[in-house]
């Protein structure tokens, strides 16, 4: 097996775990909150503030940890002692945040503030390593849509183990606090084994580069504020996610108090990870005939089609699955091209400011997830205590208005917000297929890195 296909699969096969972890947290933290530990809403108030507060807290220190990462230099790279660290201690805490303490009040708010601030500044460090070693893996984007296309389908496949599976294994389990204590803990495990196929099997190549001065904190700035191309993909992925995260979120609350059959949300989940996981494996095909703007532009369209039709739709499978395929196809899409336009401009800054600095760009991408995550959240939580789902004790409690509102929020919104990241793409991003072969034969010529073979 040649370098380049060894490199693509260790590297993919180690999302597997992170994902599945990631989403538990993401997607379904609410869920346990609102669900199962049945929080009144004078609690939830304040969980919805400090889940949103502190991601954005911490999102300011991302690019802090990238600085550190890329000034890591051990006999196992830059990368893989932050993976391990980010990876051991981010399990332990992910398991605590699923762990009744027997905790009320104050108390419980308290505890959970610093263990969630926790989580998220050590799955930062975790996250931001993983993901910068990608540009390092390959120069040629071909290569590198290849690596990232099989990445993102085992990521795809550990998000939709869990969103399949949540419902099902957690209510087999008895549907308890302790069913999700154990669902947390298995998570935590198969998140370790998984990356140990990256850190056994991914081998750098870093003869591929020219090694670089000290990066200092002064210059943390200059790395992500005059890389303008950066600084473009930040602000249309950060639009992107706030209108992922905010839908995905509101998946159980849509199925069991608006379809009324929450046993369907596993079913639903089901088809669409099958059809994201498909339109993934076939993504290398359409970069051939198709260019990047081309295919972000028929993605968005796809996407504005499929939640109209989401909106409008009757409660009925049919409908709202020709929807949902038609939204979830699109954003795998537009996933795996917002990495691809991330990993470009690695090379795109070093050409404009002499440095490589793979793990401070990449530090984006976490600032970018939480922050999106944590006005996600916001917009989920509030609509749920305006809504009156939150205080719902039965979804015929839950009113025609209420589930207005909801289905506002989880459709209608955040249409918005990746319309809006298309926009700021077309108008400011410029790194095509031609620029970036300019660039990376500027690179060489300078010196600043070698070919791949």
């Amino acid at each position: 097996m040649d370098r380049y296909k060894r490199n693509r699969i260790a590297f993919g096969l180690g999302t597997i775990g992170r994902d599945m972890l990631f989403t538990l947290i993401s997607m379904y933290l609410m869920v346990y909150l609102t669900e199962i530990l049945d929080l009144p809403d004078s609690v939830m108030w304040w969980m919805t503030g400090i889940l949103t507060v502190l991601r954005i807290f911490d999102a300011v220190n991302d690019p802090f940890m990238g600085y550190i990462v890329d000034n890591t230099h051990s006999r196992y790279g830059k990368f893989k002692p932050w993976i391990v660290i980010g990876g051991l201690i981010g399990g332990i805490l992910t398991v605590l945040l699923f762990t009744d303490l027997g905790l009320s009040g104050t108390s419980l708010i308290l505890s959970f503030g610093i263990i969630y601030l926790l989580w998220d500044l050590i799955y930062g460090t975790n996250d931001i390593a993983y993901w910068s070693m990608l540009p390092s893996l390959a120069i040629d984007q071909k290569e590198r849509e290849k690596t990232g296309a099989f990445a993102r389908i085992c990521a795809n496949i550990g998000m939709y183990a869990i969103v399949v599976g949540i419902l099902p294994v957690t209510n087999a389990l008895g549907g308890d606090k302790k069913a999700w204590f154990i669902l947390a803990v298995s998570v935590v495990a198969i998140t370790w084994l998984f990356l140990l196929f990256t850190l056994i099997g991914v081998k750098e190549d870093r003869s591929l580069y020219r090694d670089e001065e000290h990066t200092t904190l002064k210059e943390i700035v200059s790395v992500l504020f005059r890389n303008d191309q950066l600084m473009y993909t930040a602000a249309s992925m950060g639009l992107f996610m706030i209108g992922y995260v905010t839908t995905t979120t509101f998946g159980v609350y849509f199925f069991k108090y608006a379809f009324r059959d929450e046993g369907m949300y596993p079913v639903f989940a089901g088809i669409l990870g099958v059809s994201q996981l498909a339109a993934l494996s076939m993504f290398h095909m359409f970069s051939k005939r198709f260019t990047r703007k081309q295919l972000y532009g028929a993605a968005t369209v796809m996407v504005a089609v499929g939640y109209v039709l989401f909106f409008l739709s009757p409660m009925n499978m049919v409908f709202i699955g020709i929807s949902g395929v038609l939204i979830f196809v699109a954003e795998a899409f537009i996933q795996l091209l917002m990495l691809m336009f991330m990993s470009d401009t690695v090379e795109y800054g070093q050409w404009k400011l002499g440095r490589r600095n793979e793990s401070i760009t990449f530090s984006v991408q976490p600032f970018i997830n939480k922050i999106g995550g944590a006005i996600a959240n916001g917009i989920v939580g509030v609509t749920l205590i305006l809504s009156g789902i939150n205080s719902a004790a039965r979804p015929e409690d839950v009113t025609a208005e209420g589930l207005l509102i909801m289905k506002f929020s989880m459709l209608i919104l955040p249409l918005f917000f990746i319309a809006a990241g298309y926009i700021v793409y077309r108008l400011k991003y410029r790194i095509d297929k031609e620029m970036f072969d300019k660039i990376v034969d500027d690179l060489v010529e300078r010196g600043d890195i070698r070919r791949q073979e």
